[in-house]
């Protein structure tokens, strides 16, 4: 099965993203593809190479990059979403990049799924 991905919510304000990628995570061990992760309002931040979290806590923006890197999941951040919260090619961390909501819908018309994660 194809599946698409929408997350709207940021890093570590919301379960969203840490449900988003073990979703993922779990649907790739079954053999199931992901077409394309889209991020979109505040789950820009999941791309940003800036983030460090403490030692102890998870580093959900690595992995999301090694998810890209190891399975070439597609990684889209929503430009116009991007820009408003300073999200922008320079400050993209690993296996992100950015184009516009016409890749969302793509993903909607290709995928025999999407599954939106976040308000």
């Amino acid at each position: 099965m194809k599946i698409a991905v929408l997350v709207n919510e940021g890093p570590y304000q919301h379960q969203a993203a840490d449900s988003a990628y073990l979703f993922c995570a779990a649907a790739l061990a079954k053999g199931h593809e992901i077409q394309r992760v889209f991020f979109y309002h505040d789950g820009v931040n999941n791309a940003t190479k800036y983030t460090e979290p403490p030692q102890d806590d998870r580093n959900i923006v690595a992995r999301w990059s090694k998810l890209a890197e190891e399975h070439k999941v597609d990684l889209v951040v929503c430009v116009a979403a991007g820009l408003r919260r300073g999200v922008v090619e320079a400050v993209l961390a690993p296996g992100f990049r950015i184009s516009g909501l016409g890749q969302l819908i793509d993903s909607g018309i290709k995928a025999d799924r999407l599954v939106v994660f976040g308000d």
